[in-house]
C-alpha cells in the first residue's frame, strides 16, 4: 500500500476519517453552551437540561463497545453508516419544534457519534500503511479536544444571533455531512464471519455502566444516601456479573483476558485517574473565566467570549496530535505520555498561581489543551500493545468509557470542591475554592504519569 498510486487515496482516506471524527465531536459538545438557553426556552429545570448533555455522555459510553464488536470484521463500514445515519436522525429530532422529550431523544441518538471514533481508529490501523495509520489514530484521538474549540464559540454564537433550534440545526449539517463524507470514502471490507453479538454481556455492561454514570453525572442522588448506596453496590454487583459472564462466553463483548494484560491494564488505569484530572481543570477554568462581575473575580466572558476562551485549548491540542508522533519516535510512548501530563501539571500551577491575568489563565487554557492531545494521541499506542487487528475497535471501545468515566468524575469533583468553598447564602464560590480545586488535580496527574513512565517494557503493537 505504499506505491504512488495509492498514496492518494491513503490520503483521502485519512482526511475523511479525521472530518468524520471532528464532526462527531463538535456535535457531542453542542449540548454544553446550550443548555441554560434549553432550560429557559423550553421552560425546564437547568437539572433537566443538564440531561441533553449528560445524556449523550451515556450513549456514547454505553454503545461503545456494542458498535466496536459489530465493527469489528465484514459489517464494519455497514455499521458506521448505520450509526451516523442514526445521528442524522438524532440532530433532526433536536432542531424540529418537538417537546422537551424528543429532544432528550435526539441527544441521545448523537452521543453514537461520540462512540463510532473507535471504530474509525480501526479503519485506520487495517486500511492504511504503518505510518500513515499511526498519524491517522492520532489526529482521530485529539478531534475531542479540537472539536470542543471549534464547537463552543460556533454553537454559543448562533445561539445568541438566530437562536436554540438554529444552533442545534448545526449538528445536523455536521451529521450529514459526515454521513455522505463516510458512505463516499469508506472502504469495503473482506469478506468474513458474521459478528456475533454477547446480548446478554451488553445489556449488563450498560446497566452496570448507566449506574456509575448516574451516580457521577447526578450529584444530588447522593442527598439520599441509601438510593445511592444503593445504586453503587447494584451497579458493582452488575458488573461483576458481566465479568464473570465475559469470561465464560465463548464469543464476549469484550476480551477480559486481554484487557487484564499487564501494559493494557496500565494505560487503562492511567487514562482513567488523567481524566479525572484533566477534566477537573478544565472545568475549574472554563467556569472561572465566566465568573460574573459582582464576586469581584474571574473576568465575567459572556457566552460567546468563554466560547472562543477555549480557542487555545483547540489550537494546542490540534498541534499536538501533530507533533506526537515525531516525539513518540524519539523518546517512546511512554516518556510522550509523561511529558504530556507534566504540561498539564503547569497548566494547573500556572492558573493556581497567576488567576489574576487574563493572559496567564488563556496561556493555562492552551497548556491544558496540549497536554489533553497529548494524552489523546499517545493513549491508543499504549492500549492496542498486543492486541489484535480483530480487536481493535472493541479494545478502544473500553478505554473510551474509562476516558469517560474519567472525565465525568473530573467534573463532578469540580463542583464538588467548589461548592465545599461556597460561603453560606451565595451562589459563588470564593476564589480561593478555585486555586485549592485547582491543586487537587496534581496527584491524579502525577499518578497518572508514574503508572505510565514506570512501565519499561514497551513493545509495538501488532499490525
Amino acid at each position: 500500500m505504499s506505491t504512488d498510486t495509492e498514496a492518494p487515496a491513503d490520503r483521502k482516506l485519512s482526511i475523511s476519517l479525521v472530518c468524520t471524527a471532528l464532526a462527531g465531536a463538535v456535535i457531542g459538545s453542542v449540548g454544553a453552551p446550550l443548555i441554560t438557553p434549553v432550560a429557559t426556552g423550553m421552560h425546564v429545570s437547568l437539572a433537566a437540561a443538564q440531561w441533553t448533555l449528560t445524556l449523550t455522555l451515556f450513549a456514547g459510553a454505553i454503545a461503545g463497545p456494542v458498535l466496536g464488536r459489530l465493527g469489528s470484521g465484514p459489517y464494519r463500514r455497514v455499521t458506521i453508516l448505520a450509526t451516523l445515519a442514526l445521528v442524522t436522525v438524532g440532530s433532526l429530532l433536536t432542531v424540529l419544534p418537538l417537546p422537551f422529550g424528543a429532544l432528550l431523544i435526539g441527544r441521545g441518538l448523537q452521543g453514537l457519534g461520540v462512540a463510532v471514533s473507535a471504530l474509525l481508529m480501526s479503519v485506520a490501523r487495517t486500511h492504511l500503511p504503518p505510518e500513515r495509520s499511526t498519524s491517522t489514530i492520532a489526529a482521530l484521538s485529539v478531534a475531542t479536544t479540537v472539536g470542543i474549540g471549534v464547537g463552543y464559540p460556533v454553537i454559543s454564537l448562533l445561539d445568541q444571533v438566530a437562536g436554540l433550534r438554529a444552533a442545534y440545526g448545526c449538528g445536523l449539517v455536521l451529521s450529514a455531512a459526515a454521513l455522505i463524507v463516510a458512505w463516499r470514502t469508506l472502504p469495503a471490507e473482506a469478506p468474513g464471519e458474521r459478528p456475533r453479538i454477547d446480548v446478554v454481556g451488553a445489556l449488563l455492561l450498560a446497566l452496570g455502566t448507566l449506574g456509575i454514570l448516574m451516580l457521577i453525572a447526578e450529584p444530588t442522588i447522593w442527598a439520599t444516601p441509601w438510593l445511592a448506596f444503593g445504586v453503587l453496590a447494584g451497579s458493582i454487583g452488575i458488573l461483576a456479573v458481566w465479568a464473570i459472564v465475559e469470561l465464560r462466553t465463548a464469543t464476549p463483548l469484550v476480551n477480559l483476558r486481554l484487557l487484564s494484560q499487564g501494559l493494557i491494564l496500565r494505560a487503562n488505569v492511567a487514562m482513567l485517574v488523567a481524566g479525572m484530572g484533566l477534566y477537573l481543570l478544565f472545568s475549574l477554568i472554563t467556569r472561572y473565566v465566566q465568573t460574573p462581575a459582582d464576586a469581584h473575580y474571574g473576568f465575567a466572558l459572556p457566552g460567546v467570549a468563554a466560547g472562543a476562551a477555549l480557542i487555545p485549548f483547540s489550537l494546542l491540542g490540534f498541534v499536538a496530535g501533530k507533533a506526537l508522533p515525531h516525539l513518540v519516535a524519539r523518546i517512546t510512548e511512554r516518556w510522550t505520555y509523561a511529558l504530556s501530563v507534566v504540561i498539564a501539571i503547569g497548566s494547573a500551577l500556572l492558573f493556581a498561581t497567576a488567576y489574576r491575568s487574563l493572559v496567564a489563565v488563556l496561556v493555562a487554557i492552551a497548556l491544558l489543551g496540549f497536554a489533553v492531545g497529548g494524552v489523546s494521541a499517545v493513549m491508543p499506542k499504549l492500549v492496542l500493545v498486543g492486541v489484535p487487528q480483530a480487536e481493535t475497535a472493541s479494545v478502544l471501545s473500553i478505554n473510551q468509557i474509562i476516558r469517560s468515566i474519567g472525565f465525568s468524575v473530573g467534573s463532578a469533583l469540580a463542583g464538588f470542591l467548589l461548592a465545599s468553598t461556597t460561603p453560606s447564602g451565595s451562589v459563588l464560590p470564593t476564589q480561593h475554592g478555585y486555586v485549592t480545586a485547582a491543586l487537587w488535580a496534581l496527584p491524579a496527574l502525577a499518578a497518572s504519569a508514574l503508572i505510565i513512565a514506570t512501565n519499561r517494557s514497551s513493545p509495538r503493537p501488532t499490525r
